[in-house]
């Protein structure tokens, strides 16, 4: 008995110790997810969003979190509803408001902090709720709600009518569908304000014209500023969008005179004297922060040499604007001194901050993290003292993985030089050959880098190389190379993704030319489509939510013809060529790749019809060709998909690249 405890011991020791493996797909189903940190006004406790995997694999869990600030004590569950989000503090720190989908619907919920049940302040019947806020001294909270501009009060129940009516959808205006929603409705975005001891509803804009959106109070609470495009081309996809401030006292809404184009994101100023807004003149021009005095109307634009998009702005106390970006790869926290008008990095320089939540001194905050090693996870810093990381949900996973990091280069290309990234394969052995995938992202705009992604550790697992670039027309590199892309996709970001597969095959001896895979989605799904039609050099391709006909996409997808206008320089009949020109389809006749092609029903951003062109011409010219189609799925199958589904995509792409050789 002894000799057979000492063995099962001596086994259970190395199963602990057991060397770390590679990331499989199922490992998805066991992440831990969170988002939505909100720091408390005294800067002790964070609230946020935890999420996880259901047991029937087709649903998440979303609950509120709690965790202290010192570090001393681990994060423990606030609510237990699995349907719980958008956590926000009252000024004084005595109550949380958030979003449940408990009871009936949506609704509004409020949860004292001391102690005490959550309770719904909201009962909404024919309204969506968007967005909410508090006012300053705690006893109201401005609401934006989806309503049809015909309902008085959308807490009162549609009442049905016994006569049938018909299964229709009227179509007058360009903005007609959306990726997720599907035909939309007349409901427009509008403001209410809500008195938290009545539950008494207020509506403060709303019309069946436009949406109203974006609503803040000012610091005094007398004043709210939002933004709207109140143009007659509201519907029809304008550029144009200015700022309003209502006075609560007097109902009166006053247009501010902002900057020709589109101002969005208003900000006040910890004094309420001024707004912060970003400002872009037209959709291919740079975008600028502009400070607006409300004295007497002057603008004034700042950090005129951060050339940089910002994805959130934050003004926690006078003199400093904080920023997140993306940034060569990374997404840091950038700092702008406004007395200097100078940009600095504040935190995260080699890594991905965002989710950012000030405490009441403006010099505390929350954040989450993330690198291509680390799902995101809840941190902390007070003031300039080092950051705290404050959860550690996926530790015991990441444990048992051997997860790669990202190699970064720069290489060459006709107009100066690009960066790319490579992850080696798990298990790397020098003197060994090893296969590579050609991994595409979408856009053309945003950015890949030091981020998590469990797509790239999956390829590296299953022994690829993972090859990618932020090519022309991504953002983090400035607005010429943002830019490069306007009226030239299968172009420039064509030849960057063909000159950083040639860079790291004459850099790396290792790599094995002969067994090269290639896969991408949406703007990268449209790329692999085009790249078959130049080159036989790849031994499988998959494309994913692709675009192969730009004629047919223009009609079909949720974006309006001016979108297109903007993106091709001009509409079909005006430029004609350059639509056919750069469509996949036309030079179907030349491809030979075996093909894996992944689209879903519900996608309108690359509606369907994309893959089934695209599948109906390979069929037609004798090619390799499978189509998995995911029903029910939109355009974000890969990122916030079914978990099934998911999971099963990547399943479907590494199987592919198996069978042909992988």
């Amino acid at each position: 008995m002894i000799r057979l405890l000492l063995v099962c011991s001596l086994l259970l020791s190395l199963a602990l110790h057991a060397a770390p493996r590679g990331m499989q797909p199922d490992d998805y189903y066991r992440f831990t997810f969170v988002a939505d940190p909100q720091l408390a006004p005294n800067g002790r406790q964070v609230a946020f969003v935890h999420s996880t995997i259901a047991d029937d694999k087709r649903s998440r869990h979303s609950n509120l979190w709690l965790v202290a600030t010192d570090g001393k004590s681990e994060p423990r569950q606030l609510t237990f509803s699995d349907g719980d989000r958008s956590p926000r503090w009252s000024p004084d720190g005595r109550q949380l408001a958030f979003i449940s989908g408990r009871g009936e619907g949506q609704q509004l919920h409020l949860l004292p902090m001391a102690g005490g049940e959550a309770r719904a302040i909201t009962s909404l019947k024919q309204a969506g709720l968007r967005d909410f806020s508090w006012s300053p001294d705690g006893t109201q909270l401005l609401l934006t709600l989806s309503v049809d501009p015909g309902i008085d009060d959308p807490t009162v129940a549609k009442t049905n009518s016994d006569e049938p009516k018909a299964d229709v959808v009227v179509i007058r205006h360009a903005l007609y569908k959306s990726d997720g929603g599907g035909y939309l409705n007349e409901r427009r975005s509008g403001l209410w304000l809500l008195d938290i001891a009545t539950q008494q509803l207020t509506r403060l804009t709303g019309d069946a014209r436009w949406h109203d959106h974006s609503a803040q109070f000012s610091p005094d609470g007398k004043q709210i500023v939002f933004a709207s495009d109140r143009s007659t081309d509201a519907l029809e996809g304008s550029m144009q969008q200015d700022l309003f401030v209502m006075d609560l006292g007097s109902g009166s809404v006053s247009r501010l005179d902002t900057l020709p184009g589109q101002a969005s994101s208003p900000l006040w100023s910890p004094d309420g004297r001024e707004l912060l807004y970003r400002h872009q003149a037209d959709y291919f021009e740079p975008e600028q922060l502009v400070i607006y005095r409300l004295s007497d109307g002057h603008n004034r634009r700042i950090a005129k040499d951060w050339d940089r998009s910002a994805t959130s702005l934050h003004w926690p106390e006078r003199g400093r604007i904080v920023m997140g970006a993306d940034h060569l790869g990374s997404r840091p926290l950038f700092e702008l001194n406004l007395r200097r008008d100078r940009t600095s990095i504040r935190l995260s320089e080699h890594g991905s901050a965002g989710s950012f939540s000030f405490a009441a001194n403006g010099k505390a905050l929350s954040y989450l993290w993330q690198d291509e090693q680390q799902l995101p996870e809840v941190w902390f810093q007070d003031g300039n003292k080092a950051p705290r990381q404050l959860t550690r949900f996926n530790q015991e996973l990441l444990s048992e993985l051997k997860l790669q990091p990202l190699q970064s280069f720069w290489f060459e290309h006709e107009q100066g030089q690009s960066q790319g990234f490579l992850l080696k394969p798990v298990g790397w052995q020098a003197g060994q050959s090893y296969p590579l995938i050609l991994n595409i992202k979408g856009g053309p705009g945003g950015m890949w880098g030091h981020q998590w992604f469990h797509e790239f550790q999956m390829m590296a697992a299953a022994g690829y190389t993972v090859v990618f670039t932020n090519y022309r027309g991504s953002t983090g590199y400035g607005y010429a190379h943002q830019n490069a892309v306007h009226a030239d996709y299968g172009g420039v970001d064509y030849r960057d993704n063909i000159a950083v597969l040639e860079h790291v095959l004459q850099q790396h001896d290792w790599l094995d030319s002969s067994r090269l895979y290639l896969t991408g989605g949406s703007h990268g799904g449209f790329l692999t489509n085009w790249i078959t039609t130049q080159t036989d050099r790849f031994k499988a391709a998959v494309t994913q939510r692709s675009v192969s006909n730009w004629l047919s996409e223009a009609g079909t997808q949720q974006y309006p013809p001016n979108s297109m206008r903007r993106e091709f320089a001009g509409t079909i009949w005006q430029n004609f060529e350059l639509y056919w020109g750069r469509s996949p389809l036309k030079y179907a006749d030349r491809v030979s790749t075996p093909t894996l092609i992944i689209h879903s029903t519900e996608d309108h951003i690359t509606p369907i019809g994309q893959g089934e062109e695209w599948f109906y011409a390979l069929k037609a010219n004798q090619v390799p060709v499978e189509m998995v189609v995911f029903k029910g799925e939109g355009h974000s199958l890969s990122r916030n998909g079914t978990p099934v589904n998911l999971v099963e995509r990547l399943k479907r792409i590494l199987e592919w690249f198996e069978r042909h050789g992988g």
